[in-house]
């Protein structure tokens, strides 16, 4: 009969030594972490039963904030995950709150030992209750569950996609900045969250920042953090992406999108392995392992001054490019029978096949759009079909912007200011629809916009 595995996230070393020594005779396996960062990886690697989460994580700050946010982050991904917070005598109040937020039970400072080991215990009952209950649900949905989900990991096997496979082992285990680089929409995240599973520091978190999504204004603060006063809104200290990623892998999604002046603050920081937060003067040091992307050319905008050479240098140890998927073959198909089984379950559609013509087709299709855009396209079939068996006819491609100005010399940068324009006239000036056709971030879409001066 299982005992239960515990989860202890508190700040305070000798609490988690006491806690572990406590209930370690009691349960299967206790472990105890200092950074609640690393909660959703731990979750994720781990099978606990129970999480005994502190209320409060930074000097001098006993809100509780940062317990109730965690509560709520683990609540929304691991709903039958029993939480139990430990709450000093002051935060009683709070506490209650937090109950009824989603908390098990909580247990003031200092505790009864007895009292608490039935608190676990009730916890950890609580959950093996639920987990019964989600089996019996699982089983009655089937494989609807498994179909339903994103694509998280990387499907495929064209002698392509095996090459930057092969490359992706080679350089996971060593600590080398890697430089992905590839079309919009071929997956370059994937391939970064492959690196950091197959990493030594698979074990710690991995952090994603989209850099066409953060404007000039808030650069520092989100990759740096700040101190309380460092600005207006600034009513507590913050700790920015470089820091919550210390020890993991920090990447860094869309490079090219960087404004130069603001590449020189992200240089010295890789450089130097250290920053300060915004509105503070001390240095401090992190070890992080970097993974960029980007689909820009970084070699061109080096040559037209739009990025800076020094920093290209820094990102760039190890490349990987991510082929097209107009280059992979027969996985064009794998990918498209992937999303089909995923979609059809969503709409209820079970049983749906793809034909041979229509399989032709697809295979035949350039797909500037990438796997994103096979998705979309699968989707879009999927919804409209009224047979059990998708034809050709069934799949609708979007237009190729560029055989508009086949006949014209265009500069690169005028071509995509004809291009934003079409899709958003297409679109009817809905944003998000447009950046989506696009391939970018709505962010990124809005940048380009003011770029431009459109």
């Amino acid at each position: 009969m299982p005992k239960g595995n515990i989860l202890i996230v508190d700040d305070n070393k000798s609490i988690i030594s006491t806690l572990e020594i406590l209930l370690g005779q009691e349960f299967d396996a206790v472990k105890g972490i200092t950074n609640p960062n690393l909660i959703p990886n731990e979750l994720r690697t781990g099978n606990y039963n129970v999480v005994i989460l502190d209320m409060n994580f930074q000097a001098g700050i006993n809100t509780g904030n940062e317990g109730l946010y965690w509560l709520e982050q683990i609540k929304k991904s691991y709903p039958d995950i029993s939480v139990v917070l430990i709450t000093a005598y002051s935060d009683v109040e709070l506490a209650v709150k937090a109950l009824k937020q989603g908390a098990t039970d909580f247990v003031p400072k200092p505790w009864d030992n007895s009292k608490l080991l039935a608190t676990i215990k009730a916890a950890v009952q609580l959950n093996f209750s639920k987990t019964e209950v989600g089996k019996l649900r699982q089983k009655e949905a089937g494989l609807k569950q498994e179909l339903n989900r994103d694509q998280k990991f990387i499907i495929g096997s064209s002698p392509q996609l095996t090459q930057v496979m092969n490359m992706v082992r080679k350089v996971a285990k060593t600590n080398a900045n890697i430089l992905i680089t590839g079309e919009n929409g071929t997956g370059k995240e994937l391939i970064a969250r492959e690196i950091h599973r197959l990493s030594q520091r698979r074990n710690e978190v991995m952090v994603s920042v989209d850099m066409g999504a953060i404007s000039e204004t808030l650069f520092e603060s989100e990759l740096f953090g700040h101190v309380k006063g460092a600005f207006t809104d600034a009513r507590e200290n913050r700790a920015g992406k470089f820091e919550t990623a210390h020890k993991g892998t920090l990447f860094l999604d869309e490079i090219g999108n960087l404004s130069f002046h603001l590449q020189a603050k992200l240089l010295a920081a890789i450089q130097n392995r250290e920053f300060m937060r915004l509105g503070s003067d001390k240095p401090i040091p992190v070890d992080i392992r970097l993974v960029c992307a980007t689909n820009k050319k970084l070699e061109n905008m080096v040559v037209e001054g739009l990025f800076r050479e020094d920093l290209l240098y820094r990102i760039n140890t190890i490349q990987i490019e991510v082929p097209p998927l107009r280059e992979r073959g027969d996985d064009i198909i794998v990918l498209a029978d992937f999303f089909l089984k995923k979609f059809a379950s969503k709409y209820e559609k079970h049983g749906l096949k793809i034909n041979q013509p229509a399989q032709e087709k697809l295979l035949k299709y350039n797909w500037p759009g990438n796997i994103r855009e096979l998705q979309h396209t699968i989707e879009k079939a999927v919804i409209l079909s009224d047979s059990m068996v998708l034809k050709p006819e069934d799949f609708f491609f979007k237009q190729v912007f560029a055989s508009k100005f086949e006949d014209e010399l265009l500069t690169i940068e005028e071509m995509e200011k004809r291009m934003i324009v079409s899709a958003i006239d297409k679109n009817a000036g809905n944003m998000s629809l447009a950046a989506d056709k696009l391939g970018i971030t709505r962010q990124t879409l809005y940048n380009k916009i003011k770029k431009y001066g459109l």
